[in-house]
């Protein structure tokens, strides 16, 4: 049968396939975007990834459909795909409505109960449209007039499914952003006006399949695609230099109010409920031209114009008070940062690391006013990250802007001062004297840090070298690592090679590491405590005592001393059952013939007690504070002394 002898009914003579197949083309290039992209894999994604394929299918379909009824006319294979057609088309309402429901963590009660009766309808549509379709195939006299029905049928069932996804986004349009909810809206608007433009000039069916389109497009760029947290209408931390950066070129003065809650700052906790529901009802709809950031996990900052928003204090005031209300409510330990824009900070567009830097600091449970010694202090912290920055890119060994101190150690045994620990310090143009306490963080932030262990080490072996060379009693001299550096392949080669260039015995040398909680991370520490061992070098597990402590774990690793940490020797004056406490670990890490190193030994009590409990090694204050490691020769013996 020719297009001219097709049921005008059946196949409307206007439709052109160009609609479906530009549908298929954009959710062919959707799915490779979402292939080369990441993408928070969802539950709601998940039901996205559902959507689409549903959508390649129907506007397949509706060609094939379309196509087929034009040149066999109203055969039974043409009715079999547009019932088929149909069902797929109104099971994107449903898979609609679990996307929607899914995204905005409706209870799963209410949840099952609306997708039952959105399924019941598309259901019942698909029901009567087979019907209808079997009785049109039986009576091919009465074809039309049941064709016309099945269209009739089509456009009641589009749109009871299409208002009840629209009543189900305002129902919860409070567990969303508000400018979300107006993105879906208004696509959803644009599809009705589409759909009913069609029909107006022609009844045809070529975009019907494009309206579905419309609204699945919003989904990728509102939710998946866009930095948008749809229930704290918060961007991603990247577009806070955009913004920052326009600000500043039109000399706007803006304010910043940062909360960070440190129970929720590991990687994958979630902001709670009760928090979100605050920042909600307060943050961007509370002030005129302002924007809401998730810098990390359990850290938000949001930023608003100044000039927009003459009565901030004031409602800044509200805030605190709900959320000092909350606070006693939940307990939930909060750090919070406000001040007005800096014109320093905005030019360097550096507002994340000047918070962070305070936030360091910062006592929990405090409300903080940017002050001008915030800004001095960033500026310190940011000139030592340009030096450790060029030292790193450097990698000079002999870099004279890296120090090493070395604290003495005495050998209770031999009665002498015969190892020490290096310790690490900056030397830098504009500051003079810099601490670890001040670098070594940063240092670790930004990959740096294993460049410092390199630098400390070769020149720690270059004073051995010249000790052991002139005679001096020196059995070795420690080198703290940090777990980061552990992460690196190349790291047992770069210890390694630095100590045999040097020239000095591998004996001479030994490794500080810190217990780490993580069985990956404890893994990994045990292979490379292994490897070096091999070569000869000697290793301290560091801060015993301190934070987590497990025992079957130490006792796995192939440690040679134990440093209890200054909290025990504290710890152990206090009463005599902590006494006995520390003195039986001591004990055992003897029978299991560990030495045992007490550091933090402060007072002539500290050192008899100490002694008492088994130590083998004493370091601290009492014997000598931290020194240039070319003044370790006034403690240590030649071996020729008398």
């Amino acid at each position: 049968m020719s297009v001219a002898q097709a049921d005008p009914h059946l196949y409307p003579d206007n439709y052109t396939p160009v609609g479906d197949l530009i549908v298929v083309a954009i959710s062919l290039v959707m799915l490779a975007l979402i292939s080369f992209s990441y993408i928070r894999k969802t539950t709601a994604f998940r039901v996205y990834l559902l959507i689409v394929p549903s959508l390649i299918a129907s506007a397949l379909l509706s060609v094939t459909y379309n196509l087929l009824a034009a040149r066999l006319g109203p055969v039974p294979v043409v009715y079999i795909i547009r019932c088929l057609f149909h069902a797929v088309l109104f099971m994107l309402f449903f898979e609609f409505a679990l996307y929607i429901i899914t995204l905005t963590k409706v209870e799963r009660g209410k949840a099952i109960w609306i997708l039952c009766g959105v399924l019941a309808v598309v259901l019942a549509v698909v029901t009567v449209d087979v019907i209808l379709s079997i009785s049109a195939m039986s009576a091919p006299a009465a074809s039309a007039s049941m064709n016309n029905q099945g269209h009739l049928v089509f456009l009641i069932g589009y749109l009871l499914l299409a208002g009840t996804c629209v009543v189900l986004m305002a129902r919860v349009r409070h567990r969303l952003y508000n400018r979300v909810m107006w993105g879906f809206y208004v696509t959803v608007a644009i599809s009705f006006v589409i759909l009913l433009g069609q029909r107006i000039l022609g009844g045809g069916s070529s975009f019907t399949v494009a309206t579905f389109l419309f609204p699945v497009l919003a989904m990728y760029i509102i939710i998946h695609a866009n930095p948008y947290d749809a229930e704290l209408g918060a961007v991603d931390s990247s577009a806070l230099a955009d913004v920052v950066r326009r600000h500043y070129e039109k000399k706007r003065p803006f304010v910043v109010m940062s909360l960070f809650l440190p129970a929720f700052s590991a990687e994958g906790k979630q902001i709670p409920d009760t928090i979100r529901s605050l920042v909600r009802r307060f943050s961007v709809n509370f002030f005129r031209g302002s924007m809401l950031f998730q810098i990390d996990y359990g850290h938000l900052l949001l930023v608003f114009r100044k000039n927009s928003n003459p009565d901030y204090e004031h409602r800044i005031e509200k805030i605190l008070n709900a959320f000092k209300s909350y606070h006693k409510l939940y307990q939930y330990s909060y750090k919070i940062i406000i001040g007005e824009s800096i014109d320093e900070i905005s030019k360097k567009n550096e507002y994340i690391s000047f918070i962070r830097n305070i936030n360091r600091t910062l006592p929990e449970n405090t409300i903080h006013r940017i002050s001008p010694e915030d800004v001095l202090s960033f500026n310190r912290m940011d000139y030592i990250l340009q030096q450790l920055t060029d030292i790193h890119h450097n990698h000079d060994l002999d870099d004279p802007r890296v120090l090493v101190y070395c604290q003495p150690v005495y050998n209770v045994r031999l009665s002498c001062y015969d190892t020490a620990e290096a310790l690490m310090r900056l030397q830098l143009d504009e500051l003079g004297f810099v601490m670890p306490s001040d670098f070594i963080y940063l240092a670790e932030e930004h990959g740096f840090i294993h460049t410092l262990t390199e630098i400390i080490l070769h020149k720690t072996c270059l004073e051995l070298r010249s000790m052991l060379e002139s005679g001096y009693n020196i059995s070795r001299i420690s080198v703290n690592v940090s777990m980061l550096e552990l992460r690196s392949d190349l790291f047992c080669d770069d210890i390694s090679r630095i100590i045999v260039d040097s020239g000095v015995p591998s004996a001479a040398v030994a490794i500080e590491l810190t217990e780490s909680q993580s069985e990956t991370e404890f893994d990994m520490m045990k292979d490379k405590i292994l490897e070096l061992k091999d070569y000869g070098i000697k290793f301290y597990l560091d801060d015993f005592g301190t934070g987590y402590s497990n025992m079957e774990r130490i006792i796995e690793l192939p440690f040679d001393i134990i440093k209890f940490d200054r909290s025990l020797v504290t710890a152990s004056s206090t009463d005599e059952r902590s006494e006995k406490i520390v003195h039986n670990m001591a004990n055992l890490f003897n029978d299991l013939h560990y030495s045992v190193l007490y550091e933090g030994i402060e007072t002539e009590n500290d050192e008899n007690r100490c002694r008492e409990m088994a130590a083998s090694y004493l370091q601290g204050f009492k014997f000598s504070r931290p020194i240039p490691i070319a003044e370790l020769r006034d403690f240590v013996e030649k071996k020729n002394a008398g």
